[in-house]
């Protein structure tokens, strides 16, 4: 065995397969960022990968051969056959990749707006946004309700492929162009509508076109009443799956046949709700989650056996504890969401919604991973077009760390919801955990091409350039803006600079409100003030910031119910102002509290975060001997690169009471520039 491995050694091959490998890595990286930028099916990664690997064994054999001759030069007719490998390989790819390459490059492909689409699935459909023919244009709730509830009746159809509202809003009621619209949004036919209303009376009009041929499929009027209009959503359905010859199950034409409840004042009230959901939704606005609440609850009030009201609200009670509560008690907003999820399963167990709302009530308040799976599994096998339950499949998927799986999901949601900002967001963050950054910033521009006003790609796009490069000066210039969150981020990169007088001045000028502060780094504007102010070198100031922030801290870690991230992040941050007001051996038992539920909670999402906090408020104590194997255990857990990279070791302040240490050496010396 010895003389075989002398061997190799003295033929250079095991010197030619690192040099090939690696210089194939990284083409195989580059060919990613452009297959996901442009929409390059998967067949041209696995012809990429095949000709990679080919190449690899032309390459071995070429090194044996030369070794055996003792000369490392390779000949005018073995160059040829590598570069006929390689031209066959890119031959395959570019025939491949070629036929979804998008006309005039990268920008158009950002557009979404392929040069040849596919052929739509025959059984494909997008309800485009209804005009409002009412005199009385506030209708536009009422008017946004009703396509709502036909698009959800239709997405339980399981034989239909239904594009998700927030890929069709930005469409004209009737487009001219009804050939491009099927092509943007990858659908056979659109049902067109009008609804007008005039005190008690509601007409309806709907109508099923063909996107290829403008040919009316099938169209119908509704003249109801506000006592029984809502019921007229589950017949469009109904009717739709026949002209486009989609089968009916007796469990599904069941579910087509409910309605909302028996009472018109609080089917009013539910669609004001729905309509301020839909706006927090978008924004994560908790004074828009507040009002869909309130409004929730009016209607449940009226109508007290109100399913799809209670499963809603409880949909909301969930997601605004998650967000904090805006001011709200978390606690309270987790034990009302469980206990309305409770009641809607017990009072209608095959509504979708019922098992969505339980669904986030195990996720976002209590943790519970497997459970929300089996939540989320159950609503989609009840709706199956649910984007939402697909994507919340995705979100639980990546906090358990199988981020391919996830991704899986989302990509399903995306097919369904096409033009949603949100979600090519959502994809490109999932792309940030697992540290493909140059992935990510394709998926990030896609998303602000579809919403320049996407606040949150904006920001993970400056933050990116960050961890992927350290380059500040970019990552502020893509920050510029006046709204909180993107003033918030520009403090923490003048803090990177230590430009600590600036970043104060920029803190300042954002208001001090629970909305602004509550998903911030530092979770209340004095404790990022505080530090600051120390790091700035002025501890007088400091201190009186830390003791007003020390006792906010304590009092949300008791209000912050059974939310363990939620826990360990406010242990993190009593710990910060305890360490100010110079209690170290408290916050270093408020650390060890915040490290137990890190560990506990087994988080991929959140969890290799936090680890990085508790380590940087360790190092803020001086305790290298700490803060190192916490850092190094956050740098090696999958996830973190959303948050936190190598990078960062170089750039960050939060390690320089330790940066002199043998332990930080020894962990920089891992990651070379």
């Amino acid at each position: 065995m010895s003389d075989f491995w002398e061997r190799l050694k003295q033929r250079k091959l095991v010197q030619w397969a690192l040099a090939y490998l690696a210089a194939a890595w990284a083409l195989l990286q580059v060919l990613e960022m452009a297959a996901d930028s442009y929409g390059w099916p998967v067949l041209v990664m696995r012809l990429a990968l095949g000709a990679a690997t080919l190449g690899f064994a032309v390459a071995l054999l070429l090194a044996w051969y030369h070794g055996e001759r003792g000369a490392q030069k390779v000949t005018g007719t073995e160059l040829l056959l590598l570069a006929l490998v390689l031209a066959v390989g890119g031959a395959l790819v570019w025939r491949v990749g070629g036929q979804s390459l998008p006309a005039g490059g990268g920008a158009t492909a950002a557009a979404g707006q392929p040069r040849t689409a596919p052929k739509a699935a025959a059984k494909s459909i997008a309800v485009l946004p209804f005009e409002n023919l009412s005199a009385e244009k506030e209708n536009e709730y009422f008017v946004a309700g009703m396509q709502d509830l036909i698009l959800t009746k239709l997405a339980e159809i399981g034989e239909l492929k239904v594009i998700s509202r927030t890929s069709t809003i930005k469409y004209r009621s009737r487009p001219e162009n009804l050939r491009q619209v099927g092509a943007e949004l990858g659908v056979a036919s659109v049902l067109e509508g009008s609804v007008q209303r005039q005190g008690d009376a509601v007409l309806v009009n709907v109508q099923l076109i063909d996107t290829a041929t403008d040919a009316h499929l099938w169209a119908q009027s509704y003249q109801r009443t506000l006592d029984n209009v809502f019921g007229v959503e589950g017949e469009v359905a109904g009717k739709v799956a026949d002209a486009l010859k989609a089968r009916l199950t007796p469990a599904t034409v069941g579910r087509l046949a409910t309605s909302l409840s028996d009472d018109p004042v609080a089917d009013d009230l539910y669609l004001r709700a729905e309509d301020s959901l839909r706006r927090a939704d978008t924004d994560f606005d908790t004074a828009q989650y507040r009002q869909a609440i309130a409004l929730y609850r009016q209607a449940i009030a009226r109508a007290p056996g109100f399913a799809l009201a209670l499963a809603r609200l409880s949909y909301a009670e969930s997601v605004l504890a998650w967000f904090r509560g805006g001011g709200e008690d978390v606690e309270q907003l987790q034990s009302d969401a469980r206990r309305h999820a409770d009641e809607v399963l017990s009072l209608a167990p095959d509504l979708p919604d019922a098992h969505i709302a339980l669904g986030f009530s195990d996720y976002y308040g209590r943790g519970d991973y497997p459970a929300a799976l089996r939540d989320f599994r159950r609503a989609l096998d009840l709706r199956p077009n649910d984007d939402k339950a697909l994507v919340a499949l995705g979100y639980v998927l990546r906090r358990q760390g199988h981020f391919d799986a996830a991704l899986d999901a989302m990509a399903q949601a995306q097919a369904r919801d096409p033009r949603n900002s949100a979600l090519a967001l959502t994809r490109a963050e999932t792309m940030m955990m697992l540290s493909r950054y140059g992935v990510a910033d394709a998926m990030l521009a896609r998303a602000l091409a579809l919403d320049p006003q996407n606040l949150q790609a904006r920001f993970r796009r400056s933050y990116a350039m960050v961890l992927a490069r350290g380059d500040i000066p970019a990552a502020l210039a893509a920050a510029q803006g006046d709204e909180p969150a993107m003033r918030l981020w520009r403090v923490e990169l003048l803090a990177l600079q230590r430009n600590y007088g600036q970043a104060l001045a920029v803190l300042e000028a954002v208001p001090d409100t629970p909305d602004n502060f509550s998903r911030a780094r530092f979770g209340q504007k004095a404790l990022r003030q505080a530090e600051l102010l120390r790091l700035a070198g002025r501890p007088q100031q400091a201190r009186a910031l830390y003791e007003k922030a020390l006792p906010v801290a304590l009092a949300a870690f008791r209000d912050s119910g059974d939310q363990r991230v939620r826990e360990a992040e406010l242990l993190t941050f009593v710990a910060t102002a305890e360490l100010g007001l110079g209690q170290d051996d408290a916050a270093l038992q408020a650390l060890a509290k915040s490290r137990e539920l890190v560990a506990r909670m087994r988080d991929f999402a959140d969890g290799p975060s936090w680890k990085e906090s508790i380590a940087a408020t360790y190092a803020r104590a001086g305790r290298a001997d700490l803060a190192v194997p916490m850092l190094a255990e956050a740098l090696e857990t999958p996830g973190i690169g959303i948050n936190y990279s190598p990078v960062m070791l170089r750039l960050d302040p939060a390690w320089d009471p330790i940066r002199d240490s043998a332990q930080f050496k020894a962990l920089l010396a891992r990651y070379p520039r």
